[in-house]
């Protein structure tokens, strides 16, 4: 799919979405430029900015209170923490996008974390939904199949999961990690982070991976799993144990986290299926490329917010975690009391024994 010099460099920041290669910068159509796109070069690094800042200060806490309160996490607080800090991982590397469009898309970092940046972003599109993955199965197995929780329910069970998924979005990674890099282009004057691949077939089949392993796969596990959470729900009798009580309060967080999630991600993933058949030559015009491509844009920023807004629901939505919380700091308060306590009664004695020598 060939670009306008003016929509191209734009895309070059979306990192997500649009497989940038060195042939889309230097390719020029007759189609006309949209204002939108101004306005849009404008947001940009403010957005990001902001997605920065309220994404580290929200996992940070998120992932102090999982990991300060005594308490150890039970196994869907074990999936929610590496979420979050799946979530962290792209917010941090998004500063570094945000800077680039302020210096007009021209890459100041080097090479190495042109790499880096970019896998971390992608490593947060595949573990962030291959953990959701984890916990709509963790709600499916503790209402659906109750006798099953002491074999499959174990902590120990669910962080080697985990590890499992962040190794599998590493691997999903590997073809980011390659193809990206730094690259001069001579016809915009800068030096350009870009996926250069060797030719249009393997970023067509990168894309086509994204979307089935990406998207797909794991949307249609968690289809299944939250029809039969809700099923199991229904058939539940309230508040007939405490325990099972507690498993409904935590099921009601993770399928909010779970519809957001969706709502944040599948329009762009839509928009990333409608590119891919425009390069099938299924769809084309001009007007339709532009629309694609600012439609990736918008999309993007969508996505990127939700990193920001899984906390926020936590703290809404997540009964339990509010109690953590309040916990947590009652122990810290302890904790504090107790160490300023421990220091009255040493001074006290030093100054006992002072006044007592003779």
């Amino acid at each position: 799919m060939e670009h306008d010099i003016q929509v191209t460099t734009s895309s070059i920041l979306s990192t997500i979405p649009t497989n940038i290669s060195r042939n889309n910068l230097t390719n020029d159509t007759q189609c006309p430029h949209w204002e939108v796109w101004d306005w849009l070069y404008v947001m940009q690094p403010t957005y990001m900015f902001i997605i920065c800042v309220l994404g580290i200060l929200g996992n940070v806490f998120v992932l102090l209170v999982f990991s300060l309160h005594k308490k150890a996490c039970t196994v869907a607080e074990i999936y929610l923490g590496n979420l979050a800090a799946a979530d962290l991982l792209l917010v941090l590397c998004l500063p570094f996008w945000a800077i680039n469009s302020i210096d007009g898309f021209n890459w100041r970092f080097g090479s190495l974390m042109c790499k880096l940046v970019n896998t971390g972003i992608r490593m947060n599109m595949f573990c962030s939904i291959y953990l959701l993955v984890l916990v709509s199965a963790d709600r499916f197995i503790a209402l659906a199949h109750a006798l099953s929780r002491g074999r499959m329910r174990r902590p120990r069970c669910a962080k080697l999961n985990c590890i499992a998924v962040w190794v599998f979005g590493l691997i999903l990674s590997i073809p980011t990690l390659h193809f990206r890099d730094t690259q001069f282009i001579p016809e915009l004057n800068i030096t350009a982070c870009i996926l250069n691949y060797p030719n249009p077939n393997i970023g067509l089949a990168c894309d086509i991976l994204l979307i089935l392993l990406g998207f797909i796969v794991p949307f249609l596990v968690i289809s299944y799993c939250t029809l039969k959470i809700i099923q199991a729900l229904r058939e539940q009798v309230v508040d007939r144990f405490n325990a099972e009580n507690t498993e409904r309060k935590a099921t009601v967080l993770v399928l909010v986290v779970l519809m957001v999630f969706l709502l944040c991600w599948v329009p762009f993933h839509l928009v990333t299926l409608m590119d891919i058949l425009m390069r099938f030559g299924v769809f084309g015009g001009c007007d339709f490329e532009a629309v694609v491509d600012i439609s990736n844009q918008i999309f993007t920023y969508l996505a990127l917010s939700n990193s920001v807004l899984n906390p926020i629901l936590y703290v809404i939505v997540g009964k339990n975690f509010r109690k953590k919380v309040k916990e947590l700091m009652k122990q810290l308060t302890e904790k504090k009391n107790d160490s300023t306590s421990s220091s009255t009664r040493s001074q006290l004695s030093s100054t006992l024994k002072t006044f007592t020598t003779f």
